[in-house]
C-alpha cells in the first residue's frame, strides 16, 4: 500500500476564530489582523506581501506594515533573497513553552511511550479545541511518518476517532462540531448530523471510537477518552494503515483503556 499525506492546511474547513471585542463593541482590529497574518502561514511555508494582502482583503501597504511589525518581534522573518516571509523562530519558542508547560501532556508522555512500544503503532494524545481536535503529543512509528508526512496537528473532530471519543463525553466539543457542520475530507468521512449521532451513540455504548479512511484514505485509528470528573478532556489513540488496525481493534482497546485511566490519575494527582 502506498499512502502519502498531502502537505496542506491543518484544517482548511475550520471556521476562523471570532475576534475579541472591547467594552464598546469595536473589534480589536490591529491585534486581530496580526493574528490573521500568522494564520495564513498554517497553509503555506512562505508568502509575499501581495499574498497576505489578497488573503486578508487589505491594501498592500497595510499588509507590509503588519508583516514588518511581526518581523520586528520575531514572529515572522523575511528571506533576504526572495523577499518572502515565513514563520519566525519566536513562534517556535512560544510553541515549545506551551507544550513544556502542558500538565496533561507531561503526565501522559511516559504512558504514551509505553503504548507505542506495546502496539508498534503511532500513538496520539489529543485535546478538543472548538470543532476540532489538536494532537498535543504524537509518538510516531515509520507507518505514521509515511502516512502523515509533515501534516499538522489539527483535524476536524468528525474525521477522527479521537474527536468522536471526546465528543461522546464532552458536550461543548460536540456542540461546536455540530455548529461547524460536517464537511467531507476523504472517502468515508462523517457527512451528516444523523451520521454523527450514530457514531457518538456507538462510542458511548462500546467505550471507544474507530475511524477507517475518514481522515486519510487507507488509514485507521482507535481512540478512547481520557475522562476527568465525568467529562472527556482528551483522548488517546493508535493510528496506522487500516490493515494494521482493523483486525486488531479488540487487542488495542484494553491497552488504550488502561493507559487512559493511568493518564487521568496522573493528571489529577
Amino acid at each position: 500500500m502506498s499512502i502519502v499525506a498531502q502537505d496542506q492546511a491543518w484544517c482548511a474547513t475550520t471556521p476562523k476564530r471570532s475576534q475579541a471585542v472591547d467594552a464598546h463593541g469595536s473589534a480589536l482590529k490591529s491585534v486581530g489582523s496580526a493574528l490573521d497574518v500568522l494564520e495564513c502561514f498554517a497553509t503555506d511555508g512562505e508568502l509575499g506581501v501581495s499574498d497576505i494582502a489578497r488573503r486578508l482583503g487589505v491594501a498592500k501597504s497595510t499588509a507590509h506594515r503588519l508583516l514588518q511589525t511581526l518581523a520586528s518581534r520575531g514572529f515572522v522573518e523575511q528571506d533576504t533573497h526572495s523577499g518572502q516571509y515565513r514563520l519566525g523562530i519566536h513562534i517556535y519558542e512560544l510553541g515549545e513553552l506551551a507544550l513544556a508547560r502542558n500538565q496533561l501532556r507531561h503526565a501522559a508522555l511516559p504512558i504514551l511511550r509505553q503504548v507505542a512500544a506495546a502496539t508498534g503503532l503511532t500513538v496520539n494524545l489529543s485535546v478538543p479545541d472548538g470543532p476540532d481536535i489538536v494532537f498535543v503529543e504524537r509518538i510516531e512509528n515509520s507507518d505514521g511518518v509515511r502516512i502523515l508526512g509533515h501534516f499538522g496537528r489539527r483535524l476536524p473532530a468528525h474525521t477522527t476517532s479521537s474527536g468522536k471519543a471526546i465528543a461522546a463525553w464532552n458536550t461543548g466539543a460536540d456542540a461546536a462540531r455540530r455548529r461547524a457542520g460536517f464537511p467531507p475530507r476523504v472517502s468515508r468521512t462523517v457527512r451528516t448530523e444523523a451520521d454523527w449521532d450514530r457514531c457518538l451513540e456507538s462510542v458511548r455504548k462500546v467505550g471507544y471510537a474507530v475511524s477507517h479512511s475518514e481522515s486519510f484514505d487507507g488509514a485507521s485509528s482507535v481512540a478512547v477518552p481520557v475522562i476527568v470528573h465525568r467529562e472527556a478532556i482528551a483522548s488517546i489513540s493508535v493510528f496506522g494503515p487500516t490493515e494494521a488496525i482493523e483486525p486488531k481493534v479488540d487487542r488495542f482497546v484494553p491497552v488504550l483503556v488502561a493507559a487512559s485511566r493511568r493518564i487521568a490519575r496522573a493528571h489529577t494527582a
